[in-house]
This record gives C-alpha cells, structure tokens and sequence, in this order.
C-alpha cells in the first residue's frame, strides 16, 4: 500500500528538526502548570484502568517519561525515526516504537489509555476518523483517550519551516467540537473539554479533550 503524502512529509520533517526540537519542547513542560495537571489526571483515570499506556507521537519521550513518572506503565510510538532514537537515548528504561496513528501495529482491546499530545495536528481532518478508529481499535473497554491540538476555525495552514529548519509542514487548527463529533463517531465519546486562551507569545487557543470508550 503506497503511504499518504502527508506521513512521508511530516516523518521527513520531524527527522530533520529532531535535534532542536528535543533541546527546545521538553524543557516548556515545567512551565506549563495546566499542561502537567491535566496529565496528571489523566496518569490518575489511566492507572484505574488494566493496560498499558500509549503516547502516540511522543517525539522525543519527554511525555512518556512524565507519565512513567506518575506511574504509569506508559510506551511512545512516533512516526519519526530520529524522534525515536532520540527518545530511546534519553530514556533507556521505556520503551519506544516508530510507527503510525493511522495503522498501529497494535493488538485489539489491551491499552488502557491514549495519549495524542499536539499530534493530530498534521492530519488532514478526513484521515481523522481512521486515526479515531485505530485509538477505539486498540482501548480496552472502559479505556481513556487524551487529546491536546490547537483550537482555531478548521484552518490549514502550510509552514515552510519548523524549528529553524527549511521543511515543509502542514498544520491544521480544529475547534474542539468537531474533534469531539468525529471521536463520538468512532465510539468515543468525550467526557470533558477544556479551551485554553493563548498564552504570552501564542497565537492559538490550546483545546483538550479526554474521551473514553464505553464498556459493552
């Protein structure tokens, strides 16, 4: 099967800024207090429930390891080889895979949380639903799904560079109930919401969303 062009561009992407992204991301998260409050309820819903943990496009394990931290049996996957790499350099106890959201080499039914920490944000909304489908795929029932995306009017926008890097990548802002809509549609249905307006030097609200998948 020929792989879609925005999962070439954006591994493509994120291998080149790897090194300056994993030297610039992870060092925000002590900064950022509602960030780590909402993982940290998350860590708390995750630990209720029997299963792993997956930190789906974990770029360079920063969140893995902070969910480790609050106990969590937790593991990243991330479609940037490099990313991966990097991750498995700086935390060597965790484990950390390359792959993808839109077919996770995955067994049915055995997570007990997702995480997709700002990493829908390259997928144009039609791959959503599949993307949504593979998370419901993969929870066991009862299971947790966490999402962090930047709220905007369903735009996209195409950047031609990234972390001081020339690539190209697409980015794409969503308002938090149409995210909301298509996770229900995938049996997903999401169990609260917050919009956070832009910080010092943002443009963007933040929107997160936890959803979780009913029991039969």
């Amino acid at each position: 099967m020929t792989e879609s062009a925005h999962l070439t561009e954006t591994r493509a992407a994120y291998d080149t800024v790897a090194v300056d992204y994993a030297a610039l991301v992870p060092a925000k998260l002590p900064e950022l207090p509602l960030d780590r409050a909402l993982l940290g309820a998350f860590a708390e819903l995750a630990r209720a429930v029997d299963g792993p943990v997956a930190d789906l496009g974990c770029g360079p394990g920063h969140v893995t390891a902070h969910l480790a931290a609050l106990g969590v049996d937790a593991f990243g996957v991330d479609l940037s080889p490099r990313m991966v790499a990097l991750a498995r350099q700086a935390y060597p106890e965790l484990r950390f895979e390359v792959g993808s959201m839109t077919a996770l080499d995955l067994p049915d039914g055995r997570l007990g949380a997702v995480l997709s920490w700002w990493s829908i944000v390259h997928t144009p909304r039609e791959l959503l639903p599949r993307v949504f489908a593979e998370f419901h795929r993969v929870l066991a029932p009862g299971g947790h799904a966490l999402l962090g995306f930047h709220g905007g009017d369903d735009e996209h926008v195409r950047r031609d560079r990234a972390y001081g890097h020339p690539v190209p990548l697409d980015v794409h802002f969503a308002r938090p109930e149409g995210i909301a809509a298509l996770l229900a549609a995938a049996g997903l249905p999401v169990t609260a919401t917050m919009w956070q307006a832009p910080g010092e030097g943002q443009r963007r609200p933040a929107a997160y969303l936890f959803a979780r998948k009913p029991f039969p």
